[in-house]
C-alpha cells in the first residue's frame, strides 16, 4: 500500500468536527499529509480517544481554516444545524466531506486513479462491495470505502490504473465540491432521511449530486424501477455523460429477465450462479456493477465470474445457520420498509422478526407481501405501531419486545408453522435497543448459533 506524501497538504489548515468512524481517520490522515489539524467532538470520551490531536471547542474563537470536515451525521442545515456549522457558514469556510479531500489528495499527488461513486436509498453497500470484488478478482488495483467503510481518507494512494469505489450517502454528497466521478450510479429512491433534506425533492437533489461535473467521457448509471429514479434518468439524458439504465426486472440497458442478467449483446450470467445475490433487487445491483465494470474496461467473462464469486456482505440477507431445516437470515441492514421488502420477496413463507425505530409510513408499504409472513415477532420501540398494521391485515404476530426473546420464539414458530426461514429484516433503525444495525445483526447471529448448540446438546442427551 502506498502512503500519500507527508507534505501534500503542508501549509493547509483544516478543522475536523466529529471524531467517530469518519472524523478520526480524517484527522489522522490530514495530519500525516502535513496539514495543521484542529479537532473537536462534543463527546468527552471521543476527545479523550483523539489524544495527540490539537483539540479546541470551535464554537468559540477564530475559524481561519481552508475547510471544515464535518462528520456526515452532524447536520449543517436541517433539522437543526450544529453551532460550529452555523459559524462556518457565516465565516465562509467550506464544509466538506472527507471524500472531497481524498479526491484533492489523489490529484495533488499526481495520480490519475479513477473514481466510482455509488448511491441510492438501498443497495449501495452491496453494489460498492460487489464492484470492488469483481475488479479485485480480475487482478485490478481497487479500493472500496467511504460510507461503506473504511473512511475515504484512510484509503491508500492508488496509481494511475487504480480505481476508488466509494459508497456515497446523501449526507456525504451534500458536501462534495470538486469531485468528479468517472462512473456514478444512483440505484433507487424511496423516502429516507427526510428530516435532514426537508422533503423528497431535497433528498433526490442530494442524491443527484453524484453526477455533478461529469463530462462526455464519463458514465451515469441509473436504476429505473421507481418514479423518482425514472425522473432522474430523464434529467440525465440532458447531461453530457453516457447514460445506462439498469433494472432487476423489466427491460433496460442492462437488466435481468427470467433469471438471466443480460444487455444488448446478450447473456452476462445466470443469477442463480450468484448465490449471495438473491432477489430482483440484487439483480439490479449486479446490473449496475456489470455496467460500470464494462465501462472501466473489464472483460465480459471476468465480470460474470466476479459477480458469481461474490461472497456477500454481513447483515444483508446473510445466511447465518440452518437448524432442523430452518434457515436464519440476518438482514439487519434493512433499516426501512423498502429494504425489508427486498428481503421478503425472496421467500415464500417466513417467520419475520421486525421492529425498532420505524421510518415514516412504518410497514404499511409492505402490505402486499404480508401473505408471505407465517408469523411476525415484533421488537423495539415501534412494535405497537407495527402490531396495529399487522392486525388490521390478519397477520399473526407476537410482541416480544427484545431480540433475545424473538429468536427462540421465531424458531419455535418456524417449526410449528412449517416455515423454512426466520428472517430478521427489521424495517427500522436500531438505536432504541442497539448501537447500530451491525450490533443488532451480530446479536441475532449469536442467538441463532446458540440455538445450534442447544439443539445439539438436546440431541446428545
Amino acid at each position: 500500500m502506498t502512503a500519500f506524501p507527508s507534505t501534500l497538504f503542508a501549509g493547509k489548515r483544516f478543522a475536523v468536527v466529529g471524531l467517530g468512524a469518519n472524523g478520526r481517520p480524517a484527522a489522522d490522515a490530514l495530519r500525516a499529509m502535513g496539514a495543521k489539524v484542529t479537532a473537536w467532538d462534543d463527546s468527552e470520551a471521543a476527545r479523550e480517544a483523539a489524544a495527540g490531536h490539537t483539540l479546541r471547542d470551535l464554537r468559540e474563537g477564530d475559524l481561519t481554516f481552508d475547510a471544515i470536515v464535518l462528520s456526515p451525521g452532524i447536520p449543517h442545515n436541517r433539522p437543526k444545524p450544529h453551532p460550529i456549522a452555523v459559524r462556518a457558514i457565516a465565516a465562509g469556510v467550506p464544509i466538506v466531506s472527507d471524500t472531497e479531500l481524498l479526491w484533492q489528495a489523489v490529484r495533488r499527488a499526481g495520480s490519475r486513479a479513477r473514481f466510482v461513486g455509488i448511491t441510492g436509498t438501498n443497495g449501495k453497500s452491496t453494489t460498492t462491495a460487489l464492484l470492488a470484488h469483481v475488479l479485485k478478482q480480475a487482478g485490478w488495483n481497487a479500493e472500496a470505502g467511504a460510507n461503506l467503510g473504511p473512511a475515504a481518507l484512510s484509503l491508500p494512494l492508488l496509481p494511475d490504473d487504480g480505481v476508488y469505489v466509494l459508497e456515497m450517502s446523501s449526507y456525504m454528497l451534500e458536501r462534495i465540491r470538486t469531485v468528479r466521478f468517472d462512473a456514478a450510479a444512483m440505484l433507487n429512491l424511496s423516502a429516507d432521511h427526510i428530516d435532514r433534506h426537508g422533503d423528497m425533492a431535497g433528498y433526490a437533489l442530494a442524491k443527484r449530486a453524484i453526477f455533478d461535473r461529469q463530462t462526455k467521457d464519463d458514465l451515469a448509471v441509473i436504476g429505473i424501477e421507481d418514479a423518482g429514479s425514472r425522473a432522474m434518468a430523464g434529467w440525465l439524458d440532458t447531461r453530457p455523460a453516457k447514460v445506462v439504465r439498469v433494472a432487476g426486472s423489466g427491460v433496460a440497458d442492462v437488466w435481468c429477465e427470467d433469471g438471466v442478467l443480460r444487455d444488448a449483446a446478450g447473456l452476462i450470467l445466470r443469477m442463480a450462479d450468484a448465490m449471495a445475490l438473491p432477489g430482483a433487487h440484487n439483480a439490479q445491483n449486479a446490473a449496475a456493477c456489470a455496467a460500470m465494470a464494462a465501462f472501466l474496461g473489464l472483460a465480459r467473462d471476468r465480470i460474470a465470474s466476479g459477480i458469481a464469486s461474490y461472497p456477500g456482505l454481513p447483515h444483508r440477507q446473510q445466511r447465518v445457520v440452518t437448524i432442523d431445516g430452518v434457515t436464519f437470515v440476518n438482514d439487519s441492514k434493512a433499516t426501512n420498509a423498502d429494504a425489508a421488502e427486498r428481503a421478503l420477496i425472496c421467500y415464500d413463507r417466513v417467520i419475520w422478526i421486525a421492529g425498532g425505530m420505524g421510518k415514516e409510513g412504518g410497514i404499511v408499504p409492505l402490505v402486499q407481501h404480508f401473505p408471505r409472513i407465517a408469523r411476525a415477532l415484533l421488537i423495539g420501540r415501534d412494535a405497537p405501531i407495527f402490531a396495529e398494521t399487522l392486525a388490521s391485515h390478519g397477520v399473526a404476530f407476537d410482541c416480544v419486545e427484545t431480540l433475545d426473546a424473538a429468536v427462540p420464539a421465531a424458531f419455535a414458530a418456524a417449526k410449528r408453522e412449517h416455515a423454512p426461514v426466520v428472517l430478521l429484516s427489521p424495517a427500522t433503525a436500531s438505536w432504541d435497543q442497539f448501537k447500530s444495525y451491525e450490533h443488532r445483526g451480530e446479536r441475532f447471529a449469536e442467538l441463532a448459533r446458540a440455538l445450534v448448540r442447544a439443539t445439539s446438546a438436546g440431541d446428545a442427551a
